[in-house]
């Protein structure tokens, strides 16, 4: 969940066109080209028509776009959904998805508007990286079987077990469809890393995913190669599925649904505020407002339910992509859904041409990033066995078992950090000015756990941002890894600024913030 710092958002003189910066323009198109392959895969991944992907990259940039809470995040369709949502169409079928999003997008707008965002900061990042690095797997496992143009099983361990038997059914000496797309699938991978690892600088924005799949659609086009296809709708009408009588009858002849409209909510939100906090630490524009941002998200997801597209969160990938072209406002996002828009309307024979294979190639290196082994080695080796454990229990249960599940069980193991605070898990938090003579003075006492982490962060946020900052931690007796993780990005983000911020207390928790 992080990318290369970018450059400031500062606005440059003479770099503007009428009411649009030209950074802006050119940062949009390096999104939009990012986003198409992802778009697709990831549909395809979720068990529904690429189109549903497009739709909700569409909606994404445009709708959102105009109402974010974090001018310079991109939403579309996450692979971080695509194992739930596979699993809600296998179960309830696509009829039910649009239904269940429109719920799912309610319940964000409202926790938007009671301004509950900063809650969702709060959620351990051993919990949400586990639950990435899991959807990681079996997007990698599901995937594996699209390679070798066949369907995914029905759960994750069947597509692991069932790996072995796809590789030992190969038969290379009489290459038919499974053999070829094979082929196609790997050529993606092959070009993809390797053009992300020996590019020149001065083409570092060109996506390697996006050169993968235009090197796989030209070998099976020149070649007439009979290998499955993408399949998008003739005319961008039909892409929008628009809701009929009934419309809501899944939801109330089946309450399970309801409650898988939680999971989203709660799901989705969480992986949208987390990537809003690494965009903002990766430029020194306008921080994100997580209310906005919550109801925004909210807006988004209603419609895609209202049309049958894909839920939406934030996304990462497109997001630092987004920064590290130069983007400036929110113009790039808005304008990303715009050249989709464009795409699909005016070219959809071009998609047609795309190998299945092509996209399963680029959905398992993705899925193979968020399985981050880096991340739980920065739990172990700043916090101890008790963060890394719960990013593997995690992991292992959303794997094994299902995505709530694992979610729910490492939230509850997130209460073992809080046990030994159970006499002092009050937070006070004082103001003031430090003997230097301007700089700030920010003092704790008692615990900081992800239970008070809202109201830290809140505090942390009224500190003057011109202004050297002292962090007094001495009487601190208690200090989790999800509070620790987020002191340490704030006073990272000052460093970056400029600012002296200096830390006192005890040489553990010194120690921990000394190269923040």
């Amino acid at each position: 969940m992080s990318g290369d710092p970018a450059s400031s958002a500062t606005q440059k003189p003479g770099m503007k066109v009428p009411g649009l910066s030209v950074r802006d323009l050119t940062a949009s198109i390096v999104v939009f080209l990012v986003a198409m392959p992802l778009c697709m895969g990831i549909a395809i991944a979720s068990g529904v028509p690429p189109e549903k992907g497009l739709v909700t990259g569409i909606i994404g940039g445009i709708v959102v776009g105009m109402l974010a809470g974090s001018p310079l995040q991109v939403s579309g369709p996450a692979a971080g959904l695509a194992v739930i949502i596979f699993e809600f169409v296998r179960d309830h079928g696509l009829s039910a998805l649009g239904p269940m999003l429109v719920v799912a997008g309610v319940i964000q707008f409202v926790a938007g508007v009671a301004r509950l965002g900063g809650l969702f900061r709060a959620v351990s990042p051993a919990v949400v990286h586990g639950m990435l690095a899991g959807i990681g797997a079996l997007i990698v496992a599901g995937q594996f079987h699209i390679l070798f143009d066949a369907k995914p099983m029905s759960n994750g361990l069947a597509n692991l077990s069932a790996m072995p038997g796809r590789v030992l059914g190969l038969n290379f000496s009489d290459a038919h469809s499974t053999e070829i797309a094979l082929g196609l699938g790997l050529l993606t991978i092959a070009v993809m890393l390797g053009w992300e690892k020996l590019r020149p600088a001065s083409l570092k924005l060109v996506p390697g995913a996006l050169l993968g799949v235009v090197a796989a659609t030209a070998v099976a086009a020149s070649l007439g190669l009979e290998v499955a296809r993408i399949s998008v709708p003739e005319s961008i009408s039909a892409a929008f599925a628009m809701p009929g009588a009934g419309f809501f009858a899944p939801i109330l002849a089946n309450p399970a649904i309801a409650t898988a409209a939680i999971a989203i909510a709660f799901i989705a939100s969480a992986e949208t505020l987390l990537s809003a906090a690494a965009v903002d630490r990766m430029h020194d524009g306008v921080r994100t407002d997580y209310n906005k941002e919550l109801r925004a998200q909210g807006v988004g997801n209603l419609l895609c339910g209202l049309v049958g597209a894909l839920p939406m969160t934030g996304v990462i990938v497109r997001s630092s992509a987004n920064v590290q072209a130069g983007a400036q406002t929110r113009a790039s996002a808005i304008l990303h859904g715009v050249w989709i828009l464009a795409l699909v309307a005016l070219l959809p024979w071009v998609l047609r041409e795309v190998p299945m294979a092509a996209l399963g190639g680029i959905l398992v290196v993705t899925g193979w990033r968020l399985i981050s082994l880096k991340h739980v080695r920065h739990l172990f080796e700043n916090y101890g066995p008790v963060p890394a454990g719960i990013w593997a229990a995690t992991f292992a249960l959303v794997v094994t078992t299902d995505l709530l599940t694992g979610v729910l069980v490492g939230l509850g193991l997130s209460l073992i950090e809080v046990v030994p605070h159970l006499s002092r898990l009050k937070l006070g938090i004082e103001h003031g000015t430090a003997s230097e003579g301007e700089a700030r003075l920010v003092r704790l006492s008692g615990a900081a756990t992800f239970l008070t982490l809202p109201r830290l962060t809140r505090a942390l946020e009224d500190v003057p941002a011109d202004k050297p900052v002292h962090l007094d931690l001495d009487s601190l007796a208690g200090l989790d890894h999800t509070s620790a993780e987020m002191l340490g990005e704030w006073l990272g983000r000052r460093r970056r600024a400029g600012l002296a911020a200096s830390v006192s207390g005890r040489e553990e928790m010194v120690r921990t913030f000394a190269h923040a």
